[in-house]
């Protein structure tokens, strides 16, 4: 509901998540509080890359690109995370963000 608000929507030069959602719905939560030029950051699990594929309608429909894709393995560990660089292009649509909770249950595809 804050990105409705026009002191908080597309205010911020950057924004980042963790990985509670799959990168469509962070990307519907996310991007329309990041100004035009701004970056937004999701942080996803290693094995990341699919959920990456099926999120480009979503980035297009919301203003965003993938700038980069940074893999890494967390020290001292096998563990590997991905973080996914998104650069704002364009305004993000008003009837996005959707009503609270349907991003999730019904991401963009």
């Amino acid at each position: 509901d804050g990105a409705r608000d026009k002191n908080l929507r597309e205010n911020y030069d950057l924004a980042v998540s963790r990985a509670v959602a799959n990168l469509s719905s962070l990307l519907e939560y996310c991007l329309p509080y990041v100004k035009v030029g701004g970056y937004f950051i999701a942080y996803k699990a290693g094995n990341s890359m699919e959920e990456i594929q099926d999120s480009k309608n979503a980035l297009k429909i919301l203003g965003g690109e993938i700038s980069e894709i940074k893999e890494i393995v967390l020290p001292k560990s096998d563990i590997s995370r991905t973080f996914v660089i998104i650069k704002k292009n364009k305004n993000t649509p008003v009837k996005y963000p959707r009503k609270a909770g349907l991003p999730t249950k019904e991401p963009l595809k």
